[in-house]
């Protein structure tokens, strides 16, 4: 009977297991459907970027003395001092993506090769049903992440030349000659676009830059801006009533949704050495302000229909290739599907998680269901992020032991989100 019982072995659930690790508390088993460790292999991109911080790793911002930090992967690969030469704060998506895949390496109990495939409740207990054997846990905690998001009116059109971004590096192209279009705006879509200025895939004969924000957005990575990306900012937005929660993620989409400034400054400075200077013609064409609407096949390739809200106008490009920057989306899991009885789901059909990221269902009081990365609505914008996931790991362990295995006291944070409920505001009276 294991006490944890961990669906997929992404970077949140590799956290906790990697917690888990320092402590003989519980008995756990993580389980993923892959051979080895891979974290969005189809994105890793040459040019791709971390937008969070190597300390920010699995296990730091709780353990610092764990072996399975980012630093003693450094030293473990031997190149601690030559990557404090290189004075970056940011590091490409491949090596943060190594470094997991290192400590997965010196991790136990994680069942690669395994996916589950139902989860049934029994008695006191969840009978997990894997692609090789049969497990029983008390509680379970959910990662298997979520799945790209493909607008309705783009679905009938995938294929070889209509794809979602996930897929780009695990496909063969050539763009040589031809006109390609990227949808979307954010740090997936400008990453892509970088890596086909440089020739990636050959020199394409058009590139059309399609985004729906009014212009290419740089990430909010101000000091206090930060402290949306802290544990304490994270306990007060839980506590906030939905419309104040709803406000607060639509006023910080560029906090966790923006493209990183160095990202920006190396797609303008292309555009200002090769089209002003070397005198090339133009053949990236950045169109924000513009929603695709629909794609028609025409002339073995695809028109792609746009509505531009600035002038109101409908407009249509040829493009050979369409590639779909279009993020990921929440599902519940079909390996879920034996209990979606018993959870408590919000109208959209999603996932209700409570203070300590587990579902509300109707055998809360007994066994718990966690979920990581699902809770944007509940607990802010870092929930999806790498930034706090240590933290969560942390406080998802300590709720399940019932004690404070892992310390996650902090010093006063420097904003007032809220003022204690001892405050009382000032009864002001006039003199007569």
């Amino acid at each position: 009977m294991l006490d944890l019982a961990g669906i997929g072995i992404g970077p949140f659930n590799l956290s906790i297991a990697a917690l888990l690790n320092e402590t003989n508390e519980l008995e756990y088993r993580f389980f993923d459907n892959k051979a080895e460790f891979a974290w969005h292999p189809g994105l890793l991109l040459p040019e791709a970027h971390m937008q969070t911080c190597y300390l920010k790793d699995l296990v730091t911002a709780v353990v610092p003395t764990s072996r399975v930090g980012f630093l003693s992967y450094l030293v473990d690969k031997k190149r601690f001092y030559r990557f404090l030469s290189t004075d970056i704060s940011m590091i490409s998506r491949t090596e943060f993506s190594n470094y997991m895949a290192w400590a997965a390496s010196k991790i136990k109990n994680l069942n690669f090769n395994e996916g589950v495939r139902s989860i049934h409740y029994a008695d006191d207990h969840f009978v997990i049903t894997t692609e090789q054997d049969v497990y029983q846990a008390k509680n379970i905690c959910l990662g298997t992440g979520k799945k790209p998001h493909i607008p309705e009116e783009f679905k009938a059109q995938l294929g070889t030349k209509v794809f979602h971004a996930c897929e780009i590096m695990d496909r063969e192209f050539d763009f040589t000659n031809k006109r390609v279009a990227v949808i979307g705006g954010g740090q997936t879509g400008a990453d892509i676009v970088l890596n086909a200025l440089h020739h990636y895939w050959g020199k394409p004969q058009e590139l059309y830059w399609i985004s729906r924000r009014p212009n290419y957005q740089p990430l909010d990575e101000a000091t206090f801006t930060n402290e949306f990306f802290t544990p304490q900012y994270t306990e007060c937005f839980f506590e906030l009533p939905e419309l104040s929660k709803k406000r607060e993620v639509k006023a910080q989409k560029l906090a966790s949704d923006g493209i990183t400034s160095e990202c920006l400054k190396q797609i303008y400075h292309y555009l200002y050495q090769h089209f002003e200077v070397n005198g090339e013609r133009k053949w990236l064409h950045l169109l924000p302000n513009r929603t695709a609407q629909q794609l028609t096949p025409y002339n073995d390739g695809y028109a792609v229909q746009c509505y531009n809200s600035l002038n109101q106008s409908e407009e249509i490009l040829d493009a050979d290739y369409v590639i779909l920057a279009t993020g990921f989306e929440s599902v519940l899991p079909h390996y879920l599907e034996p209990l979606k009885s018993l959870l408590h789901l919000s109208k959209d059909g999603s996932l209700q998680l409570d203070r300590h990221f587990n579902v509300q269902w109707q055998h809360q009081a007994d066994n718990q269901i966690y979920a990581v990365n699902a809770g944007l609505s509940s607990h802010g914008i870092a929930e999806p992020q790498l930034s706090l996931m240590a933290w969560r790991s942390a406080k998802i362990i300590n709720h399940l032991t019932g004690k404070n295995v892992f310390d996650l006291s902090e010093t006063q944070n420097f904003i007032d989100w809220t003022l204690p409920e001892s405050t009382q505001p000032l009864t002001l009276t006039t003199a007569v």
